[in-house]
């Protein structure tokens, strides 16, 4: 079918979690989610942010149905009290694991477990979230969970063999390697739950572009920015940036397009920018020797089995 991101088909009756959803492109995708009649949660690790978010939403669309629970998923003591709470939930349509540090810091720090702080808020908690919550989505007929990648996958390369990162830690080396988790995850995990014959649950992949908070539209308390930071952010449309809102359009079409199916890849059309299609990902996103090898080392940080 020919997708149209501002006419979305009706979700009501169902429920998405998505997490890091108070800003950015994680509000976009729960408020378009909102705008199809789905209930959508919104899991952040800021409440009284989450709250605004939710406000902002039912403001925005009329009727909108969504609730807030708080996750940090940096603490995997956090992420596996949310996932008792979500599995108790008669009906899990969608996970959306959104939720990252895009802004790496200059020094290498730890979480809570003691994991190196960007590979357990952007792969490691949502590798447990999903593991948590494996009951809820297999109860629900056509369920999905969309891992957000980037296209920074394709800039940068990554085996994932030292994902501490402990003595040779570089920001941007960190980010592009929890991403690349994200997507090698994604993948890998349609693979397993088709091999355990868990099939009706789908694991897709979407990657936003780049997307960025000056081209994005003014949500009082969410987006509020400068003219200066709109001007700044404005010149970047000159090598292909779009707004956030945009961004999202990728993440919300694996999450209910009828006719995606499980290993799909979304992004924009034209890599950066653009409505979003059906694209290629990377072959080490896809390489099955180095999802074995973070599969088995993710099982072991979160100290449970997935399947």
């Amino acid at each position: 079918m020919t997708w149209n991101p501002l006419s979305l088909p009706n979700q009501a009756g169902k429920t998405f979690v998505v997490t890091g959803a108070n800003a950015g492109l994680g509000y976009f995708t729960s408020e378009q989610l909102a705008n199809t009649g789905a209930h959508v949660v919104l899991a952040c690790r800021n409440t009284v942010k989450a709250d605004a978010a939710a406000a902002a939403i039912r403001a925005r669309v009329a009727g909108a149905s969504v609730s807030v629970l708080q996750l940090d998923v940096s603490d995997l003591q956090s992420v596996r009290d949310v996932s008792e709470t979500l599995r108790a939930l008669p009906r899990l349509d969608g996970l959306i694991l959104n939720a990252g540090i895009v802004h790496p810091s200059a020094d290498r720090q730890v979480s809570l477990d003691g994991n190196e702080l960007i590979f357990a808020t952007n792969f490691l908690g949502h590798f447990a979230l999903t593991a948590g919550t494996l009951m809820a989505l297999r109860r629900t007929p056509g369920s999905r969970v969309v891992s957000l990648g980037s296209m920074i996958s394709r800039l940068m390369d990554s085996s994932l063999e030292d994902l501490q990162l402990a003595t040779t830690y570089n920001g941007w080396k960190a980010y592009a390697q929890s991403k690349i988790a994200m997507q090698v995850f994604g993948f890998e995990l349609d693979r397993r739950l088709r091999a355990a014959g868990a099939g009706t649950v789908q694991s897709l992949v979407a990657h936003p572009g780049y997307s960025i908070s000056g081209l994005t539209p003014t949500v009082p308390g969410i987006n509020d920015l400068t003219p200066a930071k709109r001007v700044i952010d404005g010149l970047q449309l000159l090598v292909g940036a779009q707004g956030k809102h945009h961004g999202a359009w990728t993440t919300v079409r694996a999450a209910i397009d009828p006719d995606a199916h499980g290993g799909d890849y979304f992004g924009p059309r034209f890599l950066t920018r653009g409505a979003p299609t059906l694209q290629a990902a990377t072959a080490t996103s896809r390489d099955r020797g180095v999802a074995a090898k973070l599969w088995e080392r993710a099982e072991t940080l979160i100290e449970e089995p997935f399947l």
